[in-house]
C-alpha cells in the first residue's frame, strides 16, 4: 500500500491535508512533516485544521501555514486525513473534502472506520508520525531538520514521552534519527512541556476545582466551561494536556475532561455542544468507551462530542465507573 501511495503522490499536484480538531502534538506533526515533504517535492500543498493550533506546538517550522479555513472556489487533486480515526473528525472541512477526486486515509487508531479510496493504517504504529516517517523515506526527498523536528513532536507527546504502552522500538529508533538530522530535543520539551501562560495555569486551578471522583475511586471527571475559559482569557487549545491530572490520581483508572464547546447552533434547546476526552491508565480500553458515543481513538486516550446538559453529560460519565474493573493497573 505504500507504494500505491507513493505513485499518487507522484502524479498529482494540488493537495489538502488535513488533522483531526483540537489537534494533539501527532496530529500536528504529522500534518506539517507530510506537508514540508509534499512541497519539496514541487506539490501545492494547504494544510488545514479546522482548530487554533494549541500555544505549546506554534514553535514546530511552518506551523503558520496550517490554515483554519479552505475557500470553497479551491481545487485539489488529492485530500489526505491524517490521525482522524473518522473523516468527521476534520470539522466542517468535511464538506470540501467529500468533493475532492481522491481521499487519502492515514491512521494508527484502532478505532479507524477505514474510509476514503486509500488508506494506510497501522494499530501497532506509535504514532501517525510513525507512518508518515516511513511514507517520507519512500519519497523522493530528504528529511530534514524541518521534518525531523515535526515527526520527533509526533512520537514524544503521542508515546507521552516514551511513557505509555504505545511505546514501541520503532519510537525510540525513529526518534533518534531525527536528532541527527537536526530535531532537538531540548527545544521541544521545553516548548511542549516547559512553558505555560498565566491564563493556562489559572485554567488549570479551575480545572482542579472541578474534580470529582467516582464513589469507587476508578473514575475522575474534570469540567471545563466556556466561562471558565473567559474568565481565564484562555482558548481552547489551552485544554492540551489538563486531563493528565486527573489520570495520574492514585487508583483512578479511567479520567474524563468534559469540555464545553463554543456555538449553540443546531443544538436542542437547553442543552449545549460538549466534547469529552477519555485516558486510561492502560487497563481499561477507552476506545471502545467512545465508540459506543459515536467517538474513537486509542485503548487509553479517546473522545467523543455530545449535546446534553451538562448534570446530564457528568451523570452519565459518573455511571461508567461502576463498569470499571478493580484490579492491579499497568
Amino acid at each position: 500500500m505504500t507504494q500505491t501511495i507513493v505513485d499518487l503522490f507522484g502524479r498529482n499536484q494540488r493537495f489538502l491535508l488535513a488533522s483531526h480538531t483540537y489537534p494533539d502534538g501527532d496530529a500536528i506533526g504529522s500534518l506539517l512533516a507530510l506537508g514540508l515533504a509534499l512541497t519539496a517535492m514541487g506539490k501545492d500543498v494547504h494544510l488545514f485544521n479546522e482548530s487554533p493550533i494549541p500555544a505549546v506546538y506554534r514553535f514546530l517550522p511552518s506551523v503558520s501555514a496550517i490554515r483554519q479555513a479552505v475557500a470553497p472556489e479551491q481545487q485539489f487533486d488529492v485530500a489526505v486525513l491524517l490521525d482522524c480515526g473518522d473523516i468527521d473528525r476534520i470539522g466542517a472541512g468535511v464538506e470540501i473534502v467529500n468533493r475532492i477526486p481522491v481521499l487519502v486515509n492515514i491512521d494508527h487508531h484502532v478505532t479507524n472506520t477505514r474510509f476514503g479510496h486509500h488508506q494506510v493504517i497501522d494499530i501497532d504504529a506509535c504514532a501517525t508520525a510513525e507512518i508518515i516517517y516511513r511514507l517520507i523515506k519512500a519519497l523522493p526527498v530528504a528529511i530534514d531538520c524541518a521534518m525531523a523536528t515535526a515527526i520527533y513532536t509526533g512520537i514524544l507527546t503521542d508515546t507521552g514521552s516514551f511513557r505509555f504502552s504505545n511505546t514501541n522500538r520503532s519510537a525510540f529508533a525513529i526518534c533518534e534519527e531525527m536528532i541527527a538530522k537536526g530535531a532537538n530535543p531540548y527545544e521541544v520539551a521545553q516548548n511542549v512541556y516547559g512553558t505555560y501562560s498565566l491564563g493556562r495555569i489559572k485554567l488549570l486551578n479551575l480545572a482542579l476545582d472541578s474534580l470529582e471522583i467516582s464513589p469507587n475511586g476508578r473514575l475522575s471527571v474534570m469540567t471545563l466551561t466556556q466561562r471558565m475559559l473567559r474568565e481565564t482569557r484562555t482558548h481552547s487549545e489551552d485544554i492540551d494536556g489538563i486531563i493528565n491530572y486527573a489520570r495520574r490520581i492514585e487508583d483512578v483508572k479511567v479520567a474524563a475532561l468534559i469540555h464545553e464547546l463554543g456555538g449553540n447552533a443546531g443544538v436542542q434547546k437547553g442543552h449545549r455542544p460538549f466534547h469529552v476526552s477519555l485516558r486510561s491508565d492502560g487497563s481499561v480500553d477507552v476506545a471502545s468507551i467512545a465508540a459506543r458515543y459515536g467517538g474513537g481513538g486509542h485503548i487509553s486516550a479517546s473522545g467523543f462530542s455530545a449535546e446534553s446538559t451538562l448534570a446530564e453529560l457528568k451523570s452519565r460519565i459518573m455511571k461508567l465507573a461502576d463498569t470499571i474493573p478493580d484490579g492491579v493497573t499497568n
